[in-house]
């Protein structure tokens, strides 16, 4: 599993840092796509081995049969995933159908924090390493944070890069932390800002995917490693 966390974060964070250069060469759109066919494979390996292998090693506790245990973990997933594919993105882009670009963004969940994605992947790895307990669970959890918490040195560099004084700006007005800035009088929540269609498309995707959860794990199985 260190293996293929590695392997992964080398591969995304990879292709992110050679974004610039890629795209001078054959183009935003196709590279976008390139990104995918690479990323999107890699990640569903990640995920598929996870399944398969969340029981392996030490039992380092069990509190599956604990009253509200798993309404937290349950509640927790739908947050994190509030987080990890905030509004903030445009759809179309990630699809390659507009023209992919990079935005400096400071409005929706980026006033709760700069780095939704890195706070959403903690939250989750919290509620499933509760949920689990076991060590192969808590030692994927602790790979993903890391590659998350690099991703937010990572993407503030290449920002900074990209943008220069602008990102300056907009760094010292929001926070990484979630709520940091707005407890400092620098961000103000407007709720408006997040009656959006992909929040709606989030839930609809949380609740699709706690109904095919046994699916997912039965289909999972059968995969022989």
């Amino acid at each position: 599993m260190v293996g293929l966390l590695i392997g992964f974060a080398i591969a995304h964070s990879g292709l992110a840092a050679l974004r610039p250069w890629g795209e001078s060469r054959i183009g935003a759109r196709l590279y976008r796509v390139l990104f995918a066919l690479v990323s999107i494979p890699f990640a569903t390996i990640l995920i598929v081995y996870f399944f398969n292998h969340r029981y392996d090693g030490a039992q380092l506790w069990m509190v599956q049969g604990l009253p509200g245990v798993q309404s937290f973990v349950w509640i927790a997933s739908f947050i994190s995933f509030l987080f990890l594919y905030p509004a903030t993105f445009n759809l179309l882009e990630i699809a390659a159908i507009a023209k992919p670009e990079v935005h400096l963004f400071e409005t929706g969940i980026i006033r709760i924090t700069r780095h939704p994605q890195m706070v959403g992947q903690v939250i989750w790895c919290i509620a499933h390493t509760l949920w689990l307990g076991t060590s192969f669970t808590l030692l994927t959890s602790i790979g993903l944070v890391l590659h998350h918490l690099f991703a937010v040195w990572h993407g503030d560099r290449r920002l900074e890069k990209r943008f220069g004084p602008a990102f300056e700006a907009a760094k010292a007005r929001t926070s990484i932390v979630p709520f940091a800035a707005i407890a400092r009088g620098q961000q103000t929540l407007v709720w408006s800002e997040f009656l959006r269609p992909a929040y709606i498309g989030v839930t609809a995707f949380v609740l699709g995917f706690w109904w095919a959860h046994p699916l997912l794990v039965q289909a999972t199985s059968r995969v022989p490693w």
